[in-house]
């Protein structure tokens, strides 16, 4: 692997070993929780829980993120590859379905490097905001079974204001074609739960439904009705949201209808959908080190 990262579209350049580039990450792992997670789609979390993994620090920075204190201010320990690999382990002990990486873009290069001999005996879950490299995906075929990825915006102008990305669409799209590549047949165990495949999310934010229902179009378009869509309503204003009317606020009734019924004429066979309810605080886990 270099020593300088150009792992993600940004293509910094900068050696992590002494310097931080977007990402504002180090050379070694950063993780803030690594526990069993119950609110995933139900055929990633079943019964038993997905066996998650939250990557400190991250390449798009979303003025909104739920995630903010890890996303942006990179809350988290520092562990070593073997002390990963040990989690993976506890994580399958505890009976997690799979091992879900979440937001592991800035680390792809190094845990493709480490899991090409290490893999454990689960479903390895790569979820990412969708702003991949192609060439550095292309890194994870044969390590990643299931990429359970973001569709988020299709406008530059509301990819750059809101996630520091003005090629966000045109990069995520590339990025999906290369999973969706690797990734053509969607395949579940006799419980219903993913063995391999991919899957498409798309949060409705507030005051941009113009944003879900293009990407609804996008995934038609681009992938067709057969492609597993997971519609997410749960939006609750955080990080920097309150400057950035008017996403200070949650979705309306009316909002959700529009997207719903705007994917519903879409005719997808494989459809997840969150009730407006869902846009609660508590689905969202505490990032306190369980479990790192």
């Amino acid at each position: 692997m270099s020593e300088k990262c150009f792992a993600c579209p940004r293509k910094c350049g900068v050696d992590r070993s002494v310097s931080q580039g977007f990402c504002r990450s180090g050379s070694n792992f950063r993780i803030a929780r690594a526990a069993l997670h119950f609110w995933e789609e139900p055929c990633i979390s079943g019964e038993n829980g997905s066996g998650t993994v939250f990557f400190s620090g991250c390449n798009l920075k979303c003025v909104y993120c739920q995630n903010y204190d890890v996303s942006h201010n990179c809350f988290g320990k520092d562990i070593s590859d073997k002390r990963l690999l040990e989690i993976f382990g506890e994580l399958k002990a505890q009976g997690a379905n799979n091992i879900n990486l979440v937001n592991p873009t800035h680390y792809a290069e190094r845990l493709a490097s480490l899991l090409k001999d290490n893999k454990p005996d689960l479903p390895i879950v790569y979820n990412t905001s969708g702003y991949e490299s192609v060439e550095t995906l292309k890194k994870l075929e044969g390590i990643v079974d299931i990429y359970l990825t973001d569709l988020k915006y299709c406008d530059d102008e509301v990819s750059l204001k809101y996630s520091f990305a003005d090629d966000y669409f045109k990069t995520a799209l590339a990025a999906i074609k290369e999973m969706k590549r690797q990734q053509s047949v969607d395949e579940f165990d006799s419980r219903g739960i993913m063995k391999k495949g991919v899957i498409i999310r798309n949060l409705i934010l507030p005051g941009n439904v113009s944003q879900s229902i293009k990407a609804l179009d996008a995934i038609a378009d681009n992938f067709g009705q057969q492609t597993i869509v997971s519609l997410m309503s749960q939006y609750t204003p955080f990080g920097e949201a309150e400057k950035y009317p008017p996403l200070n606020r949650r979705i309306t009734r009316r909002e959700y209808k529009i997207v719903m019924d705007h994917l519903d004429s879409l005719g997808f066979e494989n459809v997840f959908v969150q009730q407006l309810s869902s846009a609660k605080e508590e689905y969202i886990p505490p990032f306190d080190l369980t479990g790192v």
